[in-house]
Order: C-alpha cells, then structure tokens, then sequence
C-alpha cells in the first residue's frame, strides 16, 4: 500500500508541471499538433521499451480497453486542455484538475470494481465541490468554453487512468502506456504530419520546452509511475493523490509560465489537501 501511495505521489508531481509545460508548448504549436506529435514523440520512446525489454503481447480482450485508455490520457486530456489553455491561464486549468481524484474514483467503481466506504465519499465531493465553488466564485475572468473544455478533459483522463490501472495489474505500468502509445500511433502521426508548422524558426525555445515536457514526462515517465500506484494502493485511494495536483500545479504556473496566483486559489487548494487525508482514511 505505502509503495503504491509513493509511486503514485511521484507520478502526481510529474504530472503538475503539464499544464504549464502545456501553456508554453500552444504559444508556439497549434493544440492539434501538440498533441499528436507529444503522443507520437512517447510512442517512439515507448516502442524502445519494449523492445529492450520484451514484454508479454497484451490479450485479445486487451485491445478495447487499450483503446479506451488512448482515448483517454493519449488523445482526449491532452488535446482538450490545450483547447482550453487559449481560453484560460494555466493557473486556473490547474484548479480543475482537483476533480479528477472524483473522476478517478467513480471510474474505479465502474470499472476497477471498488467499493469505498461513504466516508470516502464524503471527502471526495468536499474537495470536488471546492474546486467547482471556486470556479464559479471566480467567474468574472470565467471563460466558459474554457472551463467545459477542462470538465470534459477531466472526464476522459479519469476514465482513462481507471481503466489504465485496470489493466496495469496485468500488464504493468510501464507497458499499459507504452501500448496504448502504440495503438495511437498512426493516427497521431496522420495528425502531426497534417497540422505541422508551416516554419520551425518562429518557435520559440519555450515552447520546444514545453513540448519536450509533455512528450517525455508526461506522456510516458509520469504515467510508469502513476499506473504502478493505482495497481498497487487502489484506483479510488491512490488517485485522490490528484488533489495534491493543483498546488504543484499553482506553483509552477506562477514561476514557469507568470500566471497570477491569488489567496483564493490558494485557500482552495489547502483545503482540498485536507481532504486527502480523510479520502485515505476511508477508502
């Protein structure tokens, strides 16, 4: 259990630099492109993996829901929140991501077969309700296509990573992402060869950062250690690790990308942490 918990505390703080590293790459990339070619960019890495270490084929009856996993955290949360992050800052998309450890859970349920106590749940929609509190109390700055376009991100990466988790009891970590890479792969790289810049040299060297952030850490590295948590520790107790996402997330935002942080998003972001402690103890 306390293995799961680090392994997945490890995956939680490389994925809080997404966002940002996401702010930067779509001031240089169109969000098409970002997100094919950091999909394809980790599918060739993946491929790698594999072959240097060969791995059992996933089963017939593993091709759906590697799918749906590809869905998910390849395409759907990494195309959607780039959509959204030209609506609004990096500093606010992070704030959404503290209902993903709700997501995640329900997911688990659906999917994964879990059963929380009602306690847990209790937790889960106090931190989930904070999030949304602070959406709403923060309208005047709201963008709405913004805010929907980080609803439905949310959405897909939850299911994703429960159905991920799933599958990582069978398959491992490491080898659920770097299959679903490779299902992706060749309609990313339709993607990536359609919708590339016209020129590289207006490019900044942020936003190649930014893309190589996502690409490697991401898209692959973040995801070996977050699908090994949730296979060990559970979908729905491991995941509300997620509510610790905004604070790294708020953080970086203001010193990577200069996004404003204010006491609200700050207090919110306290409180929610308190609720993984209470979501731990019950799950």
């Amino acid at each position: 259990m306390a293995r799961g918990w680090w392994s997945g505390l490890i995956g939680v703080i490389i994925f809080s630099g997404s966002l940002p590293a996401t702010r930067l790459a779509v001031a240089g990339f169109s969000p098409l492109f970002l997100t094919s070619a950091r999909a394809v960019i980790a599918a060739l890495l993946g491929a790698c993996l594999l072959r240097l270490m060969p791995q059992k084929r996933p089963a017939v009856t593993d091709v759906v829901p590697l799918v749906v996993v590809a869905a998910g955290v390849v395409i759907g949360f990494p195309l959607l929140t780039a959509l959204a992050l030209q609506h609004i800052t990096a500093a606010r998309s992070v704030v959404f991501i503290g209902l993903l450890p709700l997501a995640t859970a329900l997911f688990g349920v659906v999917r994964g077969g879990e059963r929380p106590r009602a306690a847990f749940w209790l937790f889960s929609l106090a931190g989930a309700g904070t999030v949304v509190g602070f959406a709403i109390g923060n309208g005047v700055s709201t963008s709405v296509a913004g805010d929907m376009l980080m609803i439905g991100a949310v959405l897909l990466c939850g299911l994703g990573y429960a159905e991920g988790a799933r599958l990582s009891r069978r398959l491992g970590g490491w080898q659920v992402i770097s299959w679903a890479l490779l299902v992706a792969l060749l309609p990313m790289a339709a993607i990536a060869t359609a919708t590339r810049p016209e020129a590289l040299s207006p490019i900044g060297v942020e936003a190649w950062a930014g893309l190589a952030y996502v690409s490697v850490f991401s898209m692959l590295i973040g995801f070996v250690f977050w699908y090994r948590g949730l296979a060990l520790g559970g979908i729905a107790a491991v995941g509300q690790l997620q509510l610790l996402q905004p604070f790294f997330g708020l953080a970086l935002a203001a010193l990577i990308v200069g996004d404003h942080v204010s006491w609200t998003m700050i207090a919110a972001t306290g409180f929610v942490v308190v609720c993984v402690a209470g979501a731990r103890r019950f799950a």
